[in-house]
């Protein structure tokens, strides 16, 4: 399962540097979305999937999931979400200012 899940997570992150690397705005926002998911999957598979109790204190279970990784991944996910929110908006003001979201002509090198 672990195996799966890494190479998930290989997908996630070359889809999104794919994606990061081309000339319209959303799709480099949406590469930072795949790249941020491909990131909770990491942390997900480092953090050894095992099934549990969940990770509260009680007499008789001796076997307990760790509650590490899903605090990172949650802290991670709010994280992304607001890097996104902040990315979305600076699109858009971007592309009703200048009229475009191709990234070759709002850096000014246009080579029609």
């Amino acid at each position: 399962m672990e195996f799966i899940m890494a190479i998930l997570a290989g997908i996630l992150f070359t889809t999104g540097i794919y994606n990061l690397l081309q000339k319209q705005l959303l799709r480099i926002i949406i590469g930072t979305g795949l790249i941020s998911h491909g990131a909770h999957l990491f942390i997900l598979t480092m953090g050894e999937l095992r099934r549990g109790a969940p990770p509260i204190l009680k007499e008789g279970v001796e076997n307990y999931t760790d509650p590490l990784p899903q605090a990172l991944i949650l802290t991670s996910i709010v994280i992304s979400f607001g890097v996104t929110s902040l990315l979305l908006v600076l699109a858009y003001r971007a592309s009703r200012i200048n009229g475009t979201d191709n990234m070759e002509q709002l850096r000014g090198t246009d080579y029609e």
